[in-house]
């Protein structure tokens, strides 16, 4: 089963389950209820946290959910907060999940030096609700920014692009038809 985000982030071929932790994790349990899917692969947009230029399409099936209160030491967290499905000995790039999307150059590198590489605000609900249900899981990302300043605007500029590429991405590699 192929999801997405919705609201301006849906594909015709994916399933929208909302936007950001909450509605995400909510909507896919529905659905996992009543659908019992074999497979989850999530298609989306992200920012990068320095290491992935614009366009580049990444593959993951490894969400994090650190938030930046973390990162200056303000907050801690007592639930685990990473998630793999990866079973091979390849490097994943680290999914970061949040409900605000960072917009701090420092708080960037800071996520780049944790071994985060980019961020997407449903993956780490995806990736529990799989787990939780014990279904395989993964995504599919197009970086439309950098996570600094410009976050807002350049996502805006690139994200029907985004789009374009992660279909025509999904295509070649067989996933989708059309």
């Amino acid at each position: 089963m192929i999801l997405c985000a919705g609201n301006n982030e849906t594909f015709d071929f994916a399933l929208p389950i909302g936007v950001g932790l909450v509605e995400s994790a909510m909507s896919l349990t529905r659905l996992c209820l009543v659908e019992k899917p074999e497979f989850l692969l999530f298609v989306g947009s992200a920012g990068s946290y320095g290491e992935y230029p614009i366009f580049d399409i990444i593959e993951s099936k490894t969400a994090a959910n650190i938030e930046l209160g973390f990162l200056d030491k303000n907050a801690y967290t007592p639930i685990d907060n990473v998630i793999s499905a990866q079973t091979e000995e390849l490097k994943d790039v680290i999914v970061n999940s949040s409900n605000y999307i960072t917009t701090s150059l420092k708080a960037m590198e800071q996520m780049r030096a944790l071994g985060i590489g980019i961020e997407n605000m449903e993956f780490f609900s995806v990736m529990r609700v799989a787990q939780a249900f014990g279904i395989p899981a993964g995504g599919v990302f197009c970086i439309t920014n950098f996570c600094d300043t410009n976050a807002h605007r350049d996502f805006v500029a690139n994200h029907g692009f985004a789009k374009v590429l992660l279909s025509d991405y999904l295509k070649n590699k067989g996933i989708i038809h059309g």
